[in-house]
């Protein structure tokens, strides 16, 4: 995570200088981008410092909690962004501007080897916490972003046809919604303590019924602190 932030802030710096200066929306759209995993990246490594904290008398299940509510924030981030990008690019498409395609291409070309690079850095972590698939979607949608900012370049320069860079901006914007929905709905689901979709709560409750001198059971409770830390409580009722 720390090396992927700090290739990320570097970048990030050089696309927005990039963006203005070559009037591309796409490329700024791909900035804002960038600018969302720079604040994840961040956040995530101060999520996961925070959660490493032992539980104490008054958070007795630790602080891995804030993971998730950082992968939530980044969701809602995420989808900040993307709305924007969708109503400026609206607004690009009936009001076209002048784009220099080669610097565009020059800085998203760079921009996708940083995607790629910090992409497999953190592939490692994103089974295994919900906060590093966050940051690891946000490089990820990044690294699209890229590659349509790239392609814009090339028809611009090719056929001068500048309204390609709002399009390419706005399929970005709809190419992100969708993954982020999913980091949002899961980092909900946690944090309303809902049951972990690997656990099937039914088989659960037979299985400890199932158990010799079980006579019933209830109050059966399944939830998740953290991504990757399961907890379960019940009442079971002794024959």
């Amino acid at each position: 995570l720390t090396i992927a932030l700090a290739l990320t802030s570097t970048f990030l710096v050089a696309e927005v200088i990039g963006g203005l200066v070559f009037k591309s929306l796409a490329l700024l759209s791909d900035a804002a981008h960038m600018f969302t995993d720079v604040v994840a990246l961040a956040i995530a490594l101060a999520a996961i410092k925070i959660g490493q904290r032992k539980a104490d008398d008054r958070r007795t299940f630790g602080y891995r909690r804030f993971e998730i509510l950082a992968a939530a924030f980044n969701a809602v981030l995420l989808f900040a962004v993307a709305l924007y990008v969708l109503v400026e690019g609206g607004r690009r498409l009936f009001e076209p501007a002048p784009v220099e395609s080669t610097g565009m291409l020059i800085v998203a070309g760079i921009g996708l080897a940083v995607n790629l690079i910090s992409m497999r850095i953190l592939a490692g972590g994103k089974d295994k916490s919900l906060n590093v698939k966050g940051a690891y979607l946000e490089v990820w949608a990044d690294m699209v972003g890229s590659i349509g900012v790239i392609g814009a370049a090339i028809v611009i320069r090719l056929t001068g046809w500048v309204s390609v860079d709002p399009i390419v901006a706005i399929a970005i914007g709809f190419w992100v919604l969708p993954r982020t929905w999913v980091l949002l709905r899961d980092s909900t689901n946690i944090l309303l303590e809902g049951a972990p979709s690997s656990v099937a709560l039914a088989a659960l409750r037979r299985t400890i019924v199932a158990a010799p001198g079980v006579a019933g059971v209830h109050d059966l409770h399944v939830w998740v602190s953290g991504a990757d830390q399961p907890s379960c409580t019940a009442h079971v009722v002794l024959a």
